[in-house]
């Protein structure tokens, strides 16, 4: 197990080491929780990785970035309708 310190302004360095295995470079943006005492970091996804995450409204068919926006903004103002 790797062990680290927090310094006087309250900074935690995460070993080189593990931060290769997980890909997190430079200025990677963390998102910081606790969870049964312990803390958890998991990275921010970007709107790239988000992209694909709307085909339930989309129909899960080829089309660019702004259908697919379009579409899935028009369907979730269908849904908030209907409640």
């Amino acid at each position: 197990m790797l062990k680290t310190h927090v310094s006087e302004r309250g900074q935690v360095t995460i070993p080189a080491s593990v931060r290769r295995k997980l890909g997190w470079d430079t200025g990677r943006e963390l998102e910081v929780a606790l969870s049964e005492g312990e803390v958890v970091l998991r990275p921010v996804k970007t709107v790239a990785q988000l992209e694909g995450i709307f085909h339930k409204y989309a129909g899960r068919r080829k089309v660019s970035w702004d259908t697919a926006r379009r579409e899935m903004e028009q369907a979730v103002a269908r849904e908030v309708c209907d409640e």
